[in-house]
């Protein structure tokens, strides 16, 4: 009996080999009709034997292609009509429709042995790419991804590359960015003087050869690079090479901060770095994100990639390019964001070469424009949970599911910004922005929403934002003429590992970061909330001490340390013993800080954990500023692993009397002085005082807990990028028989506070 029915696939379902899937599917199970790609997803319009579309409908919701993602299939009978043998119909484009869009994947197995095999008309071409792999995102212009709608639109398809394009049994039917040497896009190489460089040796042989053997050699002799890859220019040098390194680092000027680093293959991975299953499995999937490693015992590698880190961030090659790049005697190379401090990723090839000329001694570039730049995404295994540290390239835009009452367009924070919408059924976190600092950064980050709204046809009905004042993001969402709802910073952290842990009742957030405006127009950052999506209560924090001369406080951390010594001392200018340990720890320079302090000159009054950090970092021992975030709080993390495994910890005291409880870390600092003035290593200090923050989280849940019997315990903010901290708390407080959620795919820094603030946002609208 025949039969016809129309079925509407949505979610991520084009430029992921899925008409192609479907057409085969329906010769396979010989069945009349036609697919088409359109703004809703896909349609396919389907007739024939009824036992046969029965077994059409079950492969295609158990054997779809691997890149895609079906969110729902409609499934509608219809009257039968003539169809002949089924084709692929144009793509159609309906206004006011969600795609959901592929983000860009890195380079598959079938790819890669193209370009390694010299009998292959892909050998050695760098773009290599099909339905499984390449480009997406990064070079979309708009809608329905069609070739014409991207930036490969200029390159004409030879004879044989149209002939795979058209052809549904190739794994490159519709691959957009579809190429090969012939018809697509090129390498180009030039020095810093901007003089074109054309290796001659093989030219006739493979131009695509000759310039990666070039790149190679002068890498291989410690000369440094910026070469355009996926969706950005790196900064590489040899990663082995100490001293190219350290120029890189003088050029760059990022004296401290670690360098990511692109290493052959995983078994490459596994001389220098430990890994794990789960690890492994991360690093080798499609997306390719840097994985934090922890480097083995007697790691080989210079030591300023990661000065002070017994970690590496570390990823696999994933472009065709990359891939190329890499042989015996090259296995590690310096792989980071090229960019000037402070800027956007660079992606542009004239803008690279103005602005990294004095960086980079060579530039390898191409000619396939990136649309929109995506930095590298940033990973870890934590709990054995894949743990999002920078949501980014290969994530970035994979919706996620929440039905929202409203669209509602939320603006994140100032640093490690991102923006996320809502449509349907969906939140699109966007790619990580940077920090909202300077006019080249606000202006990336217009553009990013302007992209978003164009390719997911969104128009906001309401704006979410921070509290705080003089955030930029806060002024962009002024500026914008919509219903604004500000959300505080740290309710925004709690909000975001609810909805990813789908908790729709109170819990106890604690949300310790470095810097959140408080509704009281303090600087919060150790905070202790009882919460819902829509409402907080600020049960507890860390006591607040004044940050002397405000954000320089941030970038100096000795300033937090004098202080938190005045503060402990009873803030009295004429005590001996604090006068004397501050002039032995930070000399005229602590004393001087001493008048400012007692007349609170130019200061703000924080609770923030991440400046308590910062504090006890200096008092054992870090002396200078800071040159990249958050740098003291990590290099102390760094020093307990040296410590041997102990559970004492300092004294310290909650007062309880009143809400909110209050952290007193009096006793705390002064046996942190104690130590460090008998000698105790900083080793010993560090893990001691990560132990103590462990039992200050817990002994306030407990409080808490008897007081409002709530037993669920949500913990997000930048400090719970402290492993030890977080698998430390978890363990503690789910033995003491708490429920303990944290954030794994949303960012638990800034980067995930847009998520928060639009949740909790859509609460208030959903119960006003």
């Amino acid at each position: 009996m025949k039969k016809r029915v129309f079925i509407t696939v949505k979610g991520i379902v084009q430029g992921v080999g899925f008409r192609p899937f479907i057409y085969n599917l329906a010769s396979e199970f010989k069945l009349d009709g036609w697919v088409n790609n359109n703004s809703e997803g896909v349609y396919i319009d389907l007739q024939g034997d009824n036992k046969n579309l029965n077994e059409f409908i079950c492969k295609l919701k158990n054997s779809a292609p691997p890149l895609s993602k079906i969110e729902s299939i409609d499934i509608k009978e219809k009257a039968l009509e003539h169809h002949e043998g089924f084709y692929i119909k144009e793509s159609e484009k309906q206004s006011n429709r969600i795609t959901l869009i592929s983000p860009d994947i890195s380079l598959c197995k079938d790819c890669e042995e193209d370009i390694l095999n010299v009998n292959n008309k892909r050998y050695y071409y760098p773009f290599t790419n099909c339905t499984n792999c390449g480009p997406r995102f990064s070079i979309i212009k708009s809608i329905p991804y069609d070739r014409d709608k991207t930036t490969m639109k200029k390159f004409k398809m030879c004879l044989e590359c149209k002939r795979e394009y058209e052809n549904p049994r190739n794994r490159r039917f519709h691959a957009q960015p579809n190429a090969c040497s012939m018809c697509g896009p090129s390498l180009t190489l030039m020095d810093n003087k901007g003089n074109l460089i054309k290796p001659v040796a093989l030219e006739k042989e493979n131009i695509n050869k000759a310039i990666i053997d070039f790149t190679k050699q002068k890498l291989k002799e410690g000369y440094i690079f910026a070469i355009k890859g996926l969706t950005g220019f790196h900064l590489v040098c040899h990663g082995k090479n100490e001293e190219a390194i350290k120029l890189l680092r003088e050029r760059k000027r990022r004296p401290h901060k670690p360098f990511a680093v692109m290493m052959k293959d995983i078994d490459t991975v596994k001389k220098y770095c430990n890994i794990n299953k789960d690890e492994e499995k991360l690093m080798s999937g499609i997306r390719k994100p840097i994985v934090l490693l922890k480097k083995i015992s007697g790691c080989s590698l210079p030591l300023n990639l990661a000065p002070s880190q017994i970690n590496l961030g570390v990823m696999l090659p994933y472009t065709p390019l990359h891939r190329l790049i890499f042989t015996e005697s090259i296995e590690v190379l310096v792989m980071t964001s090229a960019n000037i401090s402070g800027l956007p990723l660079e992606y542009k090839n004239d803008s690279a070469f103005n602005n990294l000329k004095d960086i980079a001694d060579f530039f390898l570039m191409h000619d396939r424009d990136i649309y929109i730049p995506v930095d590298d995404s940033v990973s870890r295994i934590c709990c054995n949970h894949e743990t999002i540290i920078r949501r980014a390239r290969g994530y970035v835009p994979e919706p996620i599911k929440y039905n929202a009452c409203k669209s509602i367009l939320a603006l994140g924070g100032n640093m490690k910004n991102t923006f996320c919408i809502s449509k349907e059924n969906f939140i699109f976190l966007s790619s990580h922005n940077g920090d909202l600092e300077n006019i080249e950064t606000i202006n990336h980050f217009k553009k990013n929403i302007e992209h978003f709204n164009n390719i997911f046809d969104f128009h906001a009905d309401y704006v979410a934002c921070d509290m705080h004042p003089e955030y930029n993001s806060t002024h962009y969402a002024e500026s914008l003429g919509l219903p604004i709802i500000k959300v505080q910073h740290h309710h925004a952290h709690i909000v975001s590992c609810m909805m990813e842990n789908n908790i729709k009742d109170k819990v106890i957030g604690v949300a310790f970061d470095g810097t959140g405006y408080g509704t009281d127009n303090n600087i919060w950052g150790g905070e202790f909330l009882i919460s819902t999506l829509k409402d907080f209560e600020r049960a507890g924090h860390i006591n607040y001490v004044p940050m002397a001369g405000g954000d320089k406080s941030i970038e100096e951390p000795w300033r937090m340390a004098v202080s938190y010594i005045y503060h402990s001392y009873g803030c009295n200018n004429s005590n001996k013993e604090m006068l004397k340990i501050i002039d032995e720890k930070f000399g005229t320079k602590g004393l001087n800080l001493l008048t400012i302090l007692s007349k609170n000159i130019n200061s703000i009054y924080t609770s923030s954990a991440g400046r308590l950090f910062d504090a006890v970092a200096s008092i054992i021992g870090f002396t200078h500023n800071i040159t990249y975030e958050g740098q003291a709080s990590i290099e102390l993390e760094n020093l307990l692993y040296n410590a041997p495994e102990f559970e004492d910890f300092y004294s310290f005291n909650i007062n309880c009397k009143d809400y909110p409880i209050i952290i007193n870390t009096e006793n705390l600092i002064k046996g942190i002085i104690k130590d460090s003035l008998k000698g105790v290593s900083p080793s010993i200090i560090s893990r001691k005082f990560h132990n103590t923050m462990v039992s200050i989280i817990c002994e306030a849940c407990l409080k808490l807990k008897k007081d409002t019997f709530i037993s669920k315990v949500a913990l997000s903010g930048g400090v719970f990028q402290n492993r030890f901290l977080l698998e430390s708390c978890i363990e503690r407080l789910s033995s003491l028989g708490f429920e303990v959620f944290f954030n794994n795919k949303i960012p638990t820094n800034d980067g995930g506070i847009s998520v928060g603030q639009l949740i909790a946002a859509d609460s208030i609208l959903k119960n006003s």
